[in-house]
Parts: C-alpha cells; structure tokens; sequence
C-alpha cells in the first residue's frame, strides 16, 4: 500500500519548519533520525524519503549531512515551482537536479512540482508539458501539485497567509480540476504523461473529495501517489477510522505517504511549524504507521519455520 515513507515536509521552507526556533535545524536532526530509525525498525525494505526541501538548495543537504541526517534516510526529494515561487525560469530544471546530484550519492525524487493558473489556465497546460519534458527520465519519481484546487473556503498550509500577497492565492490554483471537480485545460495535457508523473494531492481530514479523487486518477491511469497522514490530525476523535478509509481508498496505487505536522499541543511553541516538544513522540508516529499500512513481509525462512 506504502512506495515509502517521507519524513515532514519542506524542512528548509519557514511555512513548514520555524527557523526561528531551530535556527541550526539540530532539532529537525534529531527528529528526522530517530523517525528513520523508526520506520527502518518497522521495514526495511521500505524506503525513506527527505521532506522534500524547497527551496532546492545543496548547502541544506550538505548541513543535514554532518548532522547524520543522510544515514538514516535512502532517497532526497525536491520540490520546485519555478512559474509561481522560485527565482529561477522553468527550464533550469535540470541544472536544480545536479545541484543536489552534486552532493549526495542519494536518489533524488521531484516530490512536488507544479504550475498555478492563478494567471492563465492555459499557462498552466504549458507548465504541464513543459515540466513533463524537463522532468521524466531525470528523475525515478515526478508528483506533479496537484489534482484538485484547493476550496477557497479553506487556509491554506502557509505561516504568513494573505500577508503573502498574491503569493498566497496562487496556493488555491495548483490543481487540474477546480474547486467544484471541472477539468482546466493541463488536465488534458497532463492525461498524456499520467503514467510517468504521478500526483501529489493532499487530503485533509475526512477529506469529501477521497472518492471523486480515486475515479480521476484511475480514469487518468495515474501510477504514483504522494499524500499525507498527518501527525496533528492522529489525535482527532476517529483519526485511525479516517486514515484506514484514506488509505484503503488508495490501494491501487503507488503511495508515497508523507508524515508531518506538529499537534499544537505537542510543539514547542502552539503551531504546525513547530519542532515537537519530544522527538520521539513523531518518530512513534511514523512507526506506528509503517505498522498499520506498510508491515515488513515474512521472509521465506520465517514463513517456513512456522
């Protein structure tokens, strides 16, 4: 059910990660080792990804690096958005790539990487094949952000919010459908490279689109899945029910499942963003959702013992 594990999201993005409660990043370290130690305990052979670092940026990798982040993770993900947040033109792609290729014998995944039609929907479309023609063959997994628009009527997962300006609202116009499931004009285009870049949609909690979602990609003949199970929503009422019918939902695919975001009451500081008061707390998490939904398989021996 489970491709692999992601450990947070865009560590080196403020949206994601206070800076200023971990300006050296020690605390993400430690976290990010002991919930791949977790997950390494639960299975083995399930690979584990970086929270996709954005900006793409190899003097990140390389501080992680000394830190011993490297040692317990087994992939390096990127996410870039070169229409609407990077400083840095579309076609520059593959040079971001061997920015990273340069400092880690890692492979590197494009977890994230879309175009918003904030501005055009037909500049969208473009981004779709332009990115899908820079994209595949450089890297194992592409996810291109996303299916679905984000409904307006909901925040969007950023520290600063309209204060960003137009930069805020763009984060409501990354999908290939609106808000109300019409198609733009990418998710024709994207129809074409479905097989070869998967999606990145998030579901939030008991999330009304889950089922709608299921249909498009199978209709589109998407492979690849990245999604989240977020620590925060683990101590609503009912969480386990709703993570066990999001997950149940998207047993056709490829998932790659990203654990992330801090339960207010268990940051440092009341917020998403913050380091957890305990690492170990998250590492248990990512754990206990390896046990649930990615369980190492018997080996051959094993099975014949018993």
């Amino acid at each position: 059910m489970i491709e692999a594990a992601k450990i947070w999201n865009e560590p080196n993005n403020k949206s994601h990660w206070d800076p200023n409660l971990d300006p050296e990043w020690d605390l993400f370290a430690q976290m990010t080792r002991l919930a791949g130690q977790a997950i390494a305990a639960e299975n083995s052979h399930l690979p584990r990804l970086l929270g996709g670092i954005s900006p793409i940026d190899p003097s990140f990798i390389r501080r992680l690096e000394t830190k011993g982040v490297l040692d317990e993770i087994d992939v390096v993900a990127v996410h870039g958005f070169p229409l609407d947040w990077n400083l840095w033109a579309i076609d520059e792609w593959p040079a971001k790539i061997e920015e990273i290729r340069a400092v880690t014998d890692k492979p590197i995944w494009v977890t994230e990487v879309g175009v918003s039609s904030f501005g055009s929907e037909e500049v969208q479309a473009w981004g779709v094949k332009k990115t899908a023609e820079l994209l595949i063959g450089r890297a194992p997994r592409i996810h291109w952000y996303s299916l679905y628009d984000l409904p307006k009527t909901w925040e969007a997962t950023t520290r600063h919010k309209e204060a960003e300006g137009s930069s805020y609202y763009r984060h409501f116009h990354m999908g290939l459908l609106r808000e109300d499931g019409a198609p733009k004009p990418g998710l024709e285009v994207y129809a074409d490279y479905a097989a070869r870049m998967g999606l990145c949609q998030w579901f939030h909690f008991e999330d009304h689109r889950l089922d709608d979602a299921v249909a498009w990609m199978k209709r589109l003949g998407v492979k690849h899945l990245r999604t989240g199970l977020s620590w925060a929503d683990s101590f609503r009422p009912d969480a386990d029910a709703w993570f066990d019918r999001q997950m149940e939902a998207l047993a056709d695919f490829e998932v790659t499942v990203t654990f992330c975001f801090t339960p207010e009451h268990r940051g440092i500081e009341p917020h998403h963003t913050s380091p957890p008061q305990v690492a170990e707390e998250f590492a248990e998490f990512c754990a206990r959702m390896v046990r649930r939904y990615a369980p190492a398989q018997p080996t051959r021996a094993a099975v014949a013992a018993e």
